[in-house]
This record gives structure tokens, sequence and C-alpha cells, in this order.
């Protein structure tokens, strides 16, 4: 599963991962991924949108998948400086179409107000952002991390194990999408160095398990892109159990003016579960944007 087509450019004197595909001149597109995931949750996607003749960017957000993290606290303001630096870096010198997954969604939203003329039109995709509810455990990590220890460490190991697996299986309707495959992935990306520093800091900051994503931050964000009247699709899955789909109906009271769609028998992930039926509705949604546009 992991990409080996990726390079790397230089954001602040340090390497990001990329994957680049598509004509040079082809209409910019960055790919954001979710909390704790990586550039390879797009790669369906990012070959669809490429084939459509798009310049299309998928980056692992620093501290995840197999990128080292930017200096400063994590959290959507630097990861969305992050990326607006991976921009320079691609040479992209006007507005591209951002789409973002879950954690992504509000890394792309952060880009847009954070840096004004950097974003041509938003895709969210079962975005944090719209809601208090998000079912994002730490077990897999606590597990894990106990399973280090002296003496009893290998009694959590199976824990870890079952937790990880588990997990995988729930970001999806159908469970027979967390393969064998992504999850040697997925554990290979949940051991790099920054990993656990980079999921607990962001986690801190948007809101306290078994309480709630914190209202404060999401209001004045919604607020501030409903003001920047950025063309916007928002898209769910109807059976999310990460983020759930009563969100979509939040979303549609911040943003009145957005195309939404929801997905059916789709899980959190449906730029995966439902590759192609996303990808040409989002290659619908930017084509007509950049129509507009001209």
């Amino acid at each position: 599963m992991t990409a080996t087509d990726t390079t790397t450019l230089a954001v602040a004197g340090r390497p990001v991962r990329v994957r680049i595909s598509g004509p040079e001149d082809g209409t910019p597109v960055l790919l954001l991924h979710g909390i704790a995931r990586s550039l390879e949750d797009w790669h369906q996607g990012h070959d669809l949108l490429a084939a459509r003749g798009h310049r299309v960017i998928s980056a692992d957000t620093p501290g995840f998948g197999f990128t080292r993290a930017q200096r400063g606290r994590p959290g959507l303001a630097t990861f969305a400086d992050a990326m607006a630096g991976l921009l320079d870096a691609a040479d992209v010198t006007g507005p591209a179409h951002v789409m973002g997954n879950s954690l992504g969604g509000g890394i792309a939203m952060t880009l847009c107000v954070e840096h004004p003329g950097r974003v041509a039109s938003l895709v969210l995709v079962d975005s944090v952002g719209f809601g208090s509810e998000a079912n994002i455990s730490p077990l897999p990590m606590l597990y894990a991390t106990a399973a280090g220890l002296p003496v009893v460490g290998k009694r959590f190991l199976p824990l870890a194990r079952a937790a990880s697996i588990k997990i995988a299986q729930d970001q999806f309707f159908d469970p027979s999408f967390a393969t064998p495959e992504s999850m040697r992935h997925y554990a290979k990306v949940g051991r790099q160095p920054d990993f656990r520093r980079t999921f607990f800091g962001t986690a801190a900051t948007l809101g306290v398990p078994m309480v709630g994503v914190f209202p404060g931050w999401r209001r004045a964000l919604l607020a501030r892109v409903a003001e920047a009247d950025i063309p916007t699709l928002v898209v769910w899955g109807d059976a999310d159990t990460v983020l759930p789909p009563h969100h979509l109906e939040a979303a549609k009271r911040a943003f009145p003016d957005a195309q939404t769609h929801l997905f059916r028998d789709t899980g959190h992930m449906p730029q995966i579960e439902k590759a192609a039926e996303f990808a040409a509705l989002a290659g619908d949604f930017i084509a007509k944007v950049d129509a507009n546009a001209g």
C-alpha cells in the first residue's frame, strides 16, 4: 500500500513527503488526510483526479505519515502554515483546489482563512468542525506504549493488535477495505518518531476524549470560512462512526451556499470506499468552479 512514487519538498527547512502527478500546467489540487493517517488515504482519488488533467499534490501532514514534525505546537494553524509552504515549494503560485478528509478538512479551512488567495475551492470530506462528537480512540497507542514496559509489556500486545484492527475496520462501512496491507502500513506510520507527540498534541487542541470537540475553535473557524465565501463542496458517508453523518446538516447551516452530497453505504473515508464516484463528483465541482472563475 505504501506509495513508491513519492518525493520530498523542503518546507521551513524540513522535508515533507509528497506525491505529485498530472500535467505541470494542470489546475492544482491539494489533498489532505486525517489525523494519524498518511497521503496513502488519497492514493486512488489522487490518480483519478490526475487523469482528469489536474496537477495533484498529496502530502503527509508533518508529524504523521513518514514526515517529521515541523517546529512549534501541532494543530490546525501549524499544519495550514506547512501546507502553504508546501504549495510554494511545489511552485503553485495561484490558488489551489484543496480537499481534506477529517482533520484534513479542518486544515483546508484553516489554510483558506489564514492564507487568503491560496485556496480556489474547498472539498470537505467527513470533516472536523461541524459537531462535538468525534470517535477517535487513543487505545491502540496506549496499549502499544504499555507493550513496551518491561516484564508485563508483552501482555498488552494482543490488546494493541485487536484495538488497531477494530478501529481500522470501523473507518469503513465495508470492513474489507481495512486490508492487512493497509493495517501493516498504518502500524508502521504509528511507529514513526513524532507520531505520538503529534497525535496527542493535535487532539488536545481540538477537544477532550469522552467530552467532545471544543465549540470555540469550531464556531470561529466556520464563521471565518463563511465570510471568505469560497466555493465549497461538503460530502459525508452515511455510515460514518467517527464523525457522524448528522454533521452534514450542521455543514449545510454553516455554509448554506455549499454543494453537499451524502454517500450511501459509506464510512469515514468516501475517497477510498467510493473512489470513482467521489473523484467524478469532486472533479465536476472544481471544473465548474474553474469555468465560473474564467
